[in-house]
Formats: structure tokens, C-alpha cells, sequence
């Protein structure tokens, strides 16, 4: 997306009632922290931190966020959410140079459909982000990933991922899987269910000591031996 600017107001008064009071005006309090800036406590407008949520690059946008006349590129940090609403409570803005590098967690998207799916087999997402370290302007928004000839037991791992690694460094492990396509889960019948526990029973009484009257005979006589 294109850079946004976002309009931010210094707040005065802090804690849970002024909050409560801006947030019911529609603004979203937060903090503006990071290299080169002194910690300031700002409010914005909600619907700006949701539309940038939910755009393209999420929480990874740089957008400019200005207050009065200071002016940076800042990135949402951290957030925070009702968790019975799931509307925005506080966020955390981290102001970016754009001339170093940084740490990034960049989403996975797929696209295509696998033949193994087609074939009855189950996409398995195992990593839905990977990490990522270079300048902000080279940052990808999300990492593509093509499915359409994966059959089922295949596999991606991080090192088979489609990067400019002139412009990025994989943070992540180039070992790990990323997804992979697994064979339908097939639920056994109940016939089937009870047949297995018939026979798991039939081999633990099959593998049961006997215990015979000669063997206790034995054991008196071997008493009476010891007792003489």
C-alpha cells in the first residue's frame, strides 16, 4: 500500500478514565517510542490503526505519524484488543529508520490449489510467518507460495522459499517446514474400533502366566525341604 500519514494528538492526561473517554470519541491511545525519539504518550484515530491492520502489510506498514510539527516513520509495534470485543484498546508505535536494517515477521499466503488436495489430502499451514531481516523499503508485505504441484507427503521448508536474498537474510531456521500436504485423517468404523480392542484383549489373556495346582505342590514340597 501506499504510505499512509497518520494525524496523532499529544495526551495530557494519562490512565484508565481519560482512556475509556477517548476511546469513546473514536481515538485510540498509544505511545510513540524508538532510536532518536523521547517516549511520548499520543492518541489517533481508530479507524486509521484498523484500516492499517487489516491492509495488505498489517502490523508490518511503515507509515508516517505525525504530531504537531515532528514528523516519523513509525511501524505498529504492539496492540492491544478487547478480548470480548476485539476492538483496539492501546498501541505501541516503534519509529523506523529507513536506513537500518531491522527484523521483520512476514505472513505466508498460498496460492493455487495442491493436486493432493485435490486428491483428498489436507494443506497443512505449520508456519504462518517467517523472519526476515532487512531495510524497511525492502520489505516484501507477504511471501508467496505456489502449491499447485504438491502432492500429498510433499513439502516447502524456508530454504525453498522464492526470496531476493540480495535484499533479505532468512532470520528463520532453513531447516523448518513451512506447510506440506498430509493424507486425509480416515475415521475407523466403529465395527472396525471394536474388532481391534477384541483382539488386543484375546493377546493380553493369551500372554497371562498359568498357574497350575503342580506348581503349588511344588513350592510346599520345596518348604517342607528347607523347613528339615
Amino acid at each position: 500500500m501506499d504510505q499512509v500519514t497518520v494525524q496523532a494528538e499529544e495526551r495530557e492526561q494519562l490512565g484508565k478514565g481519560p482512556n475509556r473517554r477517548l476511546r469513546a470519541q473514536g481515538r485510540l491511545p498509544a505511545v510513540i517510542y524508538g532510536h532518536g525519539v523521547q517516549s511520548q504518550a499520543v492518541s489517533v484515530a481508530i479507524r486509521d490503526v484498523d484500516h492499517i491492520l487489516r491492509s495488505e502489510s498489517g502490523h508490518n506498514t511503515i507509515f508516517k505519524l505525525e504530531v504537531g510539527k515532528s514528523s516519523n516513520n513509525v511501524l505498529i509495534k504492539d496492540y492491544q484488543l478487547d478480548p470480548l470485543q476485539g476492538t483496539l484498546l492501546h498501541a505501541d508505535f516503534l519509529t523506523v529508520s529507513m536506513d537500518e536494517k531491522m527484523t521483520f515477521a512476514v505472513p505466508i499466503q498460498t496460492e493455487g490449489t495442491s493436486v493432493g488436495v485435490v486428491a483428498g489430502g489436507v494443506l497443512d499451514l505449520v508456519l504462518r510467518e517467517i523472519e526476515l531481516e532487512c531495510f524497511p523499503a525492502d520489505l516484501p508485505d507477504h511471501i508467496v507460495i505456489d502449491v499447485t504441484d504438491l502432492e500429498i507427503g510433499d513439502s516447502i521448508r524456508v530454504e525453498a522459499l522464492n526470496l531476493d536474498l540480495s535484499k533479505v537474510n532468512v532470520i528463520s531456521d532453513s531447516a523448518l517446514v513451512v506447510l506440506t500436504v498430509v493424507p486425509p485423517h480416515v475415521e475407523k468404523e466403529p465395527e472396525e474400533v471394536a474388532l481391534e480392542e477384541e483382539e488386543l484383549l484375546e493377546g493380553e489373556e493369551a500372554g497371562e502366566p498359568e498357574v497350575t495346582g503342580k506348581g503349588k505342590d511344588a513350592a510346599e514340597e520345596e518348604t517342607k525341604k528347607e523347613e528339615e
